[in-house]
């Protein structure tokens, strides 16, 4: 096969330079400047003996137009990204040597045809993001046994999957996610070459079923295995899958305890199962995990401390469980958190002052990009593939010495005021905690306002106490600010409206008072729904008169400099008041069995207590009134 430089055919070929016109003797066509024409079909019958071409992101519309006759030389096509629909049924007869067929992003809707098995030495295939339908083809599995990466995602497709593909005995990257796909993986086989070279499997978003079988563990190179919002139930060990695995998505399943123990994972989520146990020390054994989603289960007890030694962990997610206990000081030592969200549980106690020690935003770019495999599709062809919204995206290039995947990772994460998923690089700028929904208590400690490069912080709905503090103006970066729901006391800090990145404030239902910082910057587009259910606030936008509204609450706390009872915390109060009545009484009834004379007197006492108490009464009024007329 002949080698191009496409660079330099885009500049002086002048097959690169229009489609305009019928172009003769050309080896080689790329021109992707969005450019707006029905599918010049012209192009192939004037160049039979065309070898590549790649028309991607463009506005092509109308048939597929093939040429009546063989293209023999033709080895790569890609046609992605326009609005093209109508693939001719013989496309496997007048291509027959393709290596490589792009079609995604499409519009074509047709059952996807039998002819493609024509193509013999096809190896790269990606129909995604069409609406194909129907089953995939018996032909296509069986002609194209040299196929390796095979993208047939976004599509209408259904029945068995794995049945089907035992041929592709050269398969390393599969995806078939978003369709409708059905099938027990417990009857899944995997042995030898078929499905052990896979490195990528992505079967998320369809209606499989069953326990994810000892298969697995036969995919000796695989990278990457996401599974995620199908059917899948039973226990899942990671004992049974190969040890380069370390992406691993299992969310959105009915997967059950106990916990995956993986020490060799990067990417771990399994969130929205149906997980109800604690969280175990050997589950957080694994030093090299970036990424822990375990939202929405129904997770109990505390968080161990050893998950302070996950040291490189730079997203952890654990809202929506029934953990409880303190606050562990241990997650202070994961210096490398940009985004933590621990709201929707039971922790109690207040919130540790050493979380000023992590980085929140402030992180190292690239972070979580993921290397897949480095092999080469074939001799002359290589690619590289990434994940991009969701999407499995590809940039094929010629005469590259690696085939590498980068996959970029998704996180839902609630900031102002709604549920948001980020994906690929805005996670190397996006930053938060969200501490919301719990039954934390005391003050904000004031060093939570030297997380300068924070994006988000959420401190709602729980019980803390105490003023706002005023080093939340040290929150230059933050978008988002929500303290609503708690006991606040004092006024709102003025310094405030110098965040001018913020565009969610709220203060709601506390017992602030004073006046409301002046509607400047920021502060300008804040309604009175930031700021409602604090009575002794006023000012501009809740319409409340600064001089007629008291200076300070009538029920107020006392002056916060002086440690009276109130500033105490109160389950430390309850635990060591309860501790104290209990050893007391414990201590009287001790005494009492061990000294017979305390015994009887206590007793005497109580009876005369209860059988005398009227003739006590009315002696102590007969001696009062002779008193008074000796006198």
């Amino acid at each position: 096969m002949k080698q191009y430089s496409f660079g330099l055919l885009l500049k002086h070929d002048p097959c690169m330079a229009t489609l305009h016109g019928h172009l003769g003797c050309c080896m080689g066509v790329d021109f992707n400047n969005k450019f707006r024409a029905s599918f010049p079909g012209w192009l192939l019958v004037n160049n039979a003996d065309l070898e590549i071409l790649k028309l991607r992101n463009n506005f092509l519309f109308g048939e597929f137009q093939l040429p009546p006759f063989a293209m023999t030389n033709a080895v790569m096509v890609d046609v992605s990204g326009n609005q093209i629909h109508d693939l001719p049924e013989n496309i496997g007869k007048i291509l027959p040597h393709m290596e490589y067929l792009d079609l995604s992003g499409n519009a074509f809707e047709q059952d996807l045809l039998p002819s493609i098995g024509d193509m013999k030495i096809l190896q790269v295939l990606d129909l995604s993001y069409n609406n194909f339908s129907r089953e995939i083809p018996k032909e296509l599995t069986v002609g194209c046994n040299d196929l390796r990466v095979l993208m047939l995602s976004g599509n209408k497709l259904h029945g068995q999957i794995f049945p089907m593909l035992y041929n592709l005995t050269q398969l390393r990257v599969l995806q078939l996610r978003n369709n409708y796909f059905s099938g027990n993986l417990s009857n899944v086989k995997a042995k030898g070459r078929v499905l052990g070279n896979l490195a990528l499997l992505d079967i998320g978003y369809n209606f499989m079923t069953g326990n994810i079988g000892s298969w697995i563990g036969n995919v000796t190179y695989l990278d990457i295995l996401v599974m995620r919002n199908n059917y899948l139930e039973g226990q899942f060990q990671c004992e049974g899958i190969s040890r380069s695995v370390y992406y691993l998505d299992l969310s959105h399943n009915l997967l059950s305890a106990p916990l995956p123990s993986c020490p060799r994972l990067q990417h771990l989520y399994l969130q929205g199962n149906k997980y109800s146990v604690s969280i175990s020390e050997a589950f957080l054994n694994t030093s090299q995990l970036l990424v822990l989603n375990l939202r929405d289960n129904n997770l109990s007890g505390s968080i161990p401390g050893i998950i302070g030694l996950l040291t490189s962990l730079k997203v952890l997610l654990l809202s929506q469980n029934l953990l409880s206990g303190l606050i562990p000081e241990e997650l202070c030592e994961l210096k490398q958190i940009s985004m933590m969200d621990l709201s929707l549980n039971s922790f109690s106690g207040s919130i540790p002052p050493c979380f000023q020690g992590i980085r929140f935003g402030k992180i190292e770019p690239r972070y979580l990009d993921l290397d897949i495999s480095h092999e080469k599709v074939s001799n002359e062809w290589d690619y590289t593939t990434y994940f991009r919204n969701g999407t499995l995206k590809k940039d094929y290039v010629l005469h590259s010495t690696a085939e590498q995947s980068v996959t970029n990772v998704e996180v839902d994460f609630l900031t102002k005021h709604r549920s948001n998923t980020y994906k690929g690089g805005i996670l190397n700028f996006m930053s938060g905690l969200d501490l919301s929904c719990n039954k934390l208590s005391g003050r904000i400690p004031y060093e939570v306002g030297n997380l300068a490069w924070i994006h988000a912080l959420n401190l709602s709905y729980n019980q803390l106490t105490g003023p706002i503090p005023k080093s939340f103006s040290n929150l230059t970066q933050i978008e988002s600010l929500d303290l609503s729901h708690n006991m606040l006391s004092g006024e709102i800090p003025s310094l405030l409206i110098n965040l001018y990145f913020l565009e969610v404030f709220s203060v709601a239902y506390n017992n602030l008072s004073g006046r409301i910082p002046d509607m400047k910057a920021q502060f300008g587009i804040f309604d009175r729904s930031s700021y409602e259910g604090n009575q002794f606030l006023c000012g501009q936008p809740l319409n409340q008169n600064c001089s007629i509204v008291s200076p300070h609450p009538l029920i107020k706390f006392v002056d916060q400099s002086k440690e009276k009872w109130y500033g105490i915390d109160p389950v430390l109060f309850s635990v060591t008041f309860s501790t104290t009545y209990i050893i007391f009484f414990l201590t009287s009834i001790i005494i009492l069995y061990l000294n017979p004379y305390w015994r009887r007197r206590w007793f005497n006492f109580f009876e005369n207590r209860i059988y005398y108490p009227a003739y006590d009464f009315i002696s102590s009024i007969v001696h009062k009134a002779c008193a008074k007329l000796c006198w």
